[in-house]
């Protein structure tokens, strides 16, 4: 008899054993971004797709192209298909609430991941933006010596990337010999083609040596475009930084040019967290925080070990 119960002990401590690990497979998640365009979105993804992949979840990704409407129906849609879990990213929640908190009032977990934290999410994972931008933002200012002219491309839509500005906009204030001669609110999608289109049109408004020595690009894309205009026009005397550490640009730091650095953010750790994350909130555990931070690195010449002539 004793040597009965003890089995059976042991077999009703398995069953529950497999039947907790077996909580959070076969979740239904959606993943929905109107950026998938972008490098840094479509790693988020592709690396939470690999998570989810390895946990059983079913994952539905969504990319509406830069429509907000029809990014605020998808999210809709994902509420009443009966979705556990709606992953939204490079977006503020804010931008659609109403369908947020119905989400929520549906018992819906609500992620965002390079979003911002909001009421009714359980998570954001992001980096520490004003951090990006401050670290960005003093690299390109010693650059220069500390004075120049410089242009701002911005995406204020963005949480993150309106962070970025702010921090921009504390370090001009902080070195008033440093000027913003010209601004352009960047397109998404199209970031690239839009940028050096901008920028075509800022250095014919800004001729001659010295009209501007520094381009601040809020993420890496539009500082691709810039760089494109620049090497178009044959000006010389400028440089460019940018966040976020897209492999062209760091292939365009190595290159000696305009692009002279990039504050590499931890995309493939803030999917992973927020998928860990998730995981836990399945199997009925305590989300850690309402957000958290993944790791960035500046990445210039010298961390590459670049000598250029």
């Amino acid at each position: 008899m004793h040597k009965f119960l003890v089995s059976l002990s042991l077999a009703t401590m398995l069953t529950a054993a497999s039947a907790n690990g077996a909580l959070a497979a076969g979740e239904k998640v959606s993943v929905i971004t109107p950026y998938l365009s972008a490098t840094a979105t479509a790693e988020m993804i592709e690396a939470f797709k690999a998570q989810a992949a390895e946990k059983g979840w079913a994952i539905d990704v969504v990319d509406t192209a830069g429509d907000m409407g029809a990014f605020a129906s998808r999210v809709e849609d994902a509420t009443t298909s009966g979705a556990n879990a709606i992953v939204l990213v490079s977006v503020d929640p804010a931008q659609i609430q109403d369908q947020v908190d119905k989400a929520k009032a549906a018992g819906i977990a609500v992620v965002t991941i390079d979003g911002a934290r909001n009421a009714s999410t359980v998570l954001n994972v992001t980096s520490d933006n004003y951090v990006l931008g401050e670290t960005m933002s003093r690299f390109l200012i010693e650059s220069i010596g500390g004075k120049g002219n410089i242009v701002r491309f911005f995406h204020s839509a963005h949480p993150g990337v309106r962070q970025r500005e702010i921090a921009l906009d504390d370090a001009l204030k902080a070195n008033p010999e440093v000027k913003e001669v010209a601004n352009h609110y960047v397109q998404v999608p199209g970031q690239i083609d839009d940028s050096r289109a901008a920028m075509d049109a800022i250095l014919l408004a800004n001729p001659g040596d010295g009209a501007i020595n520094a381009v601040w690009a809020a993420w890496d894309e539009p500082g691709i475009g810039a760089n494109l205009a620049i090497e178009a026009a044959g000006r010389t005397g400028i440089v460019i930084a940018g966040i976020d550490g897209n492999p062209e640009a760091v292939e365009l730091i190595k290159q000696c040019g305009a692009y002279i650095g990039t504050v590499r953010q931890g995309f493939g750790e803030m999917a992973n967290i927020a998928a860990e994350e998730l995981n836990k909130h399945f199997d009925g555990g305590a989300i850690a925080e309402a957000e958290l931070y993944a790791p960035v690195e500046l990445i210039t010449r010298d961390s590459l070990g670049v000598t250029c002539n």
